[in-house]
């Protein structure tokens, strides 16, 4: 039995606690917050022994901790009570100019927590403390980093709430999940206030609640915790009464605007020193054309060093003015803002023309959109590299085993391999992924080098093959558009890394019908993704799913699955019409559907021909706008997965008129690869080809054709041409059903003459 009051009503020593709690960790700490429950304080602290002490825990390992705001004598209560209880008691009486709330209430008693396991609930008993080990087992048995007590999940009930309060509870779990939807999607009442966590994967100092709601808080600046729910029927008050309030009300709203908006207030200051900027570029404008008679491009040249400098000094004192930057000297950052502020002007160029001849837009809105994403990689450039905090946190390291033939380490998350993904440290992997600004220091004579403008704040790489392993340097700005860096620089190289162990990393989606699979291939674009999906859905009895994009295949014909996440579009989405999408995805894919579009794509290889920096182009839109990507099982819930099968059939599908033939032996090998040449058109790929796919002085395309040919000799090809995009209605059938003599394609059309290598090759 023990007592303590935590100092005399400041705010503990956060850092000296931090040792003890090293020293003398506990099981589980059980934060109460307080404020006239003075009836309360004894019936809870005996229901919580009865509760909590078992064989697992024992009452020493067991904390409780008030937080109290009171006005009556709970403070003596808690003190009376402590001295009887079996647990270790703290209480933090907290004076009145500090009294900020629940929310803080909580944060003050996790600071000072020094269990394993953090319980927060209230201190009125409409949180049953029974409920405390079905939350540990839940977190345990599920690997949770947090367990939520759900009054709104199946099983759960807040009737004691009375109807009026039933309502108003689910209508604001509702519109909390809608607002914060990515944050909040696997939990039901992310209003609740009775839960438990685990210590380690909650910083405190992080969370600055308003009001009273300090879930909500946790999840939505902790996004990375694993969320579990236990139902629970919402109690009767004891004594005292409720906390809830017109006022508390405000303060939840108001909290939840700050976690809405506060991630980017950086920005938005950003964008008001940018709008005053033009203001001050105008006027200078004037008086330099119009009163001192400069010519206009001198005047305009002069009044953009003028803003600039304005912008500078802006941001530096308003914008980032509150950032510690330790080492970094006044003038570098003045002389790096005005370095890209000036090169900005020679992207803006391009990307209006990108805008208006390519995608259609008018050249007023194609203008905006230009000055949009120019404002935006201005402020990424600025936030990240010039004004960066300099705090050299721990860098995570993701990663990556493929089927035990390739692994790969990262210094970013690449989410097309979370399939992936491991947590044991690889230390020898066949591809090392490095993102940093000093690309000069890993170059050698043999280095492969691919450079657009900006130096090392555009699209640069740097590609060491070495003989065990390829080690890929990226520059920053690649490094922040994950999606970029995966498809554009590291899908190649396990292409080439695939064929030097053996495989071939096919172009096309694979289904499995009874271990038997089905590969289709197309060029891109055509409709393979739609095509799956409507196959699955169709077929959920029948059908299992190796991959959408690329397969793995070995010379035996054993393919393995590759479950990147499908790139989907409007088009796509009408396929899988019960996708469990939230209304702001569905919206978001609006905009993303028209962008990452077969127009989007043409329009980018347009730019690249013309000599216009199309990669950088893209890492930046892809940063900004990223690709609407989903896991198989996110958009066809009752999807099944299969890790590998025997290749059975291959078919071609092509957009047309009506059409089906066989495809002979060296037709379906010249398609194959040429098919899986396609899917890598984009820059800087085509530049880079000829030295990636060269090893040791051998061209592994040659070796990729052979293994393909073994793989797929004579295994039924079929080329089915349609205008309606139906496919799938035929596709299972080659599973099932004998094939059926057809001409083959050489009878019927008249293809340029067959070859295994692609015309791009050397």
């Amino acid at each position: 039995m023990s007592y303590q009051k935590v100092g005399d009503g400041r705010a503990p020593d956060v850092r000296a606690n931090r040792l003890s709690t090293q020293q003398t960790a506990l099981t589980l700490s059980i934060v109460v917050p307080t404020k006239n429950e003075a009836q309360n304080v004894l019936p809870l602290l005996k229901r919580l022994e009865s509760a909590v002490v078992s064989e697992d825990i024992a009452a020493k390992d067991v904390e409780v901790i008030f937080v109290d705001d009171s006005d009556d004598d709970t403070p003596a209560k808690i003190e009376e009570a402590g001295r009887q209880s079996s647990f270790a008691i703290s209480s933090i009486v907290r004076p009145r100019e500090r009294r900020n709330g629940l929310g803080m209430a909580v944060v003050e008693g996790m600071q000072i927590a020094r269990g394993t396991w953090v319980v927060v609930m209230d201190g009125d008993l409409q949180h049953p403390p029974e409920l405390i080990p079905q939350l540990l087992q839940k977190a345990r048995s599920t690997e949770a980093d947090l367990v939520a007590g759900s009054r709104l999940a199946e099983g759960g009930s807040a009737d004691s709430l009375g109807w009026r309060r039933k309502l108003l509870s689910q209508a604001l779990a509702q519109f909390s999940r809608f607002i914060f939807s990515k944050n909040l999607r696997s939990i039901t009442d992310p209003l609740t206030g009775f839960f438990l966590f685990r210590r380690s994967a909650v910083n405190p100092d992080y969370l600055r609640p308003k009001g009273f709601k300090i879930l909500l808080e946790i999840l939505v600046r902790c996004p990375k915790l694993k969320v579990a729910e236990v139902p629970f029927e919402f109690g009767q008050r004891l004594s005292g009464k409720s906390k809830a309030s017109p006022r508390e009300m405000i303060a939840l709203f108001e909290q939840m605007a700050g976690l809405r908006f506060a991630p980017h207030e950086h920005l938005f200051r950003f964008l008001m020193v940018g709008l005053s900027g033009l203001v001050v570029n105008t006027l200078l404008m004037f008086v330099l054309v119009d009163f001192l008679g400069f010519h206009y491009v001198l005047g305009a040249i002069a009044a953009t060093q003028g803003s600039t400098l304005w912008n500078f000094e802006w941001t530096e004192r308003w914008v980032f003015g509150n950032r510690e930057l330790p080492g970094r000297r006044l003038w570098v950052r003045m002389l790096s803002f005005f370095v890209v502020n000036n090169s900005m002007l020679l992207l803006r160029g391009p990307m209006l023309i990108f805008f208006v001849a390519s995608l259609g837009m008018h050249h007023l809105l194609g203008n905006f959109a230009s000055l949009v994403v120019m404002t935006a990689l201005r402020f990424l450039i600025a936030d990240r590299f010039i004004w960066g905090s300099g705090n050299k946190s721990r860098q995570d390291i993701y990663y990556y085993n493929i089927h035990d033939i390739i692994r790969v380490r990262s210094m970013r998350r690449l989410p097309e391999l979370r399939y992936f993904s491991v947590s044991e440290v690889i230390a020898e992997p066949d591809i090392d992924v490095i993102v940093t600004t000093n690309l000069d220091g890993y170059l050698s004579d043999k280095s492969i080098t691919y450079e657009e403008m900006l130096g090392s704040l555009g699209f640069s790489i740097v590609i060491n093959q070495k003989e065990t392993r390829t080690d890929v340097i990226a520059s920053p700005l690649i490094g922040m558009s994950p999606h970029v860096l995966y498809t554009n620089v590291v899908e190649p190289l396990l292409r080439w890394t695939f064929v030097r162990k053996g495989y071939a990393l096919m172009h096309g989606a694979c289904l499995a019908i009874d271990g038997k699979a089905l590969f289709v291939t197309a060029r891109t674009d055509t409709g393979k993704t739609t095509t799956i999906l409507q196959t699955m859905r169709n077929n959920l009895d029948k059908v299992t799913f190796l991959s959408d994009d690329m397969t793995i295949v070995s010379r035996d014909g054993r393919v393995m699955n590759y479950p990147k996440p499908l790139t989907i579009s409007l088009h796509t989405l009408r396929a899988v019409t019960e996708a469990p999408l939230t209304i702001s995805q569905r919206l978001f894919l609006q905009v993303q559907s028209r962008l990452h579009s077969r127009g989007g794509r043409k329009a980018g290889l347009w730019l690249s021909h013309n000599s216009v920096p199309a990669a950088t182009l893209n890492a930046i839109v892809q940063k900004l706008i990223p690709p609407p990507k989903y896991m198989i099982d996110e958009l066809i819930p009752r999807a099944r997965h299969t890790s590998e099968a025997q290749l059975s059939h291959v078919v071609l599908i092509e957009r047309g008129p009506d059409f089906e033939a066989t495809l002979d032996e060296i037709e379906k090998a010249r398609v194959l690869v040429e098919n899986a040449e396609d899917a890598y058109g984009f820059p800087p790929y085509p530049t880079l080809a000829h030295a990636l796919c060269h090893w040791n002085g051998i061209d592994l395309h040659v070796s990729e054709a052979e293994i393909v040919t073994a793989a797929t000799q004579n295994l039924p090809a079929i080329h089915l041409r349609s205008p309606r995009f139906d496919w799938y209605r035929r596709l299972p059938h080659f599973l099932q059903e004998p094939v059926i003599e057809l001409p083959t394609k050489s009878e019927v059309l008249d293809w340029p003459a067959p070859g295994l290598r692609p015309s791009g090759s050397a």
